[in-house]
């Protein structure tokens, strides 16, 4: 089994969720805060290269939900400044940041952890109800603390 460093926003119900998925499968999670992390852009490039600019962002962070931010209008001559607003607002990076043994990812794609690390046999490919990545707190009533 993984030992998988996540770095979460504490307190967020959707990242409890993926943590307990993992170790119910049986890798040990050192779970780090994202938000208090010292953020370096070529520490944060890792995790996101593999995604097209606009998927390195937090789609439930408040200046995206205001439309202070359009994760759209960003393209691939656009990474310095990306990579400099996240390192200054780091609610707005895409979560959780996983590292296993160096390799890097961005978000919670469920069928690519299985693939990667492997999942518990419960899970074993079945169909995922919901989107992993979706805050769970609007669906019970309550909101996520927000702290930057």
């Amino acid at each position: 089994m993984a030992t998988v460093v996540f770095y979460e926003k504490p307190g967020c119900a959707g990242n409890a969720w993926q943590k307990s998925l993992l170790e119910a499968s049986g890798h040990t999670v050192v779970a780090r805060d994202i938000l208090h992390t010292d953020w370096r852009r070529l520490q944060l490039l890792p995790f996101l290269k593999s995604l097209p600019i606009s998927q390195w962002f937090n789609r439930n962070a408040p200046l995206i939900q205001s439309g202070a931010i359009n994760p759209e209008a960003f393209d691939a001559a656009d990474v310095t400044t990306v990579l400099d607003l996240l390192v200054e607002h780091p609610l707005l990076i895409r979560r959780p940041l996983l590292d296993v043994d160096g390799i890097c990812q961005a978000g919670f794609d469920i069928r690519t952890i299985h693939a990667w690390i492997g999942l518990s046999a419960a899970f074993d490919g079945a169909p995922v109800i919901g989107n992993p990545e979706v805050c769970r707190h609007g669906a019970n009533g309550t909101t996520c603390p927000v702290r930057e």
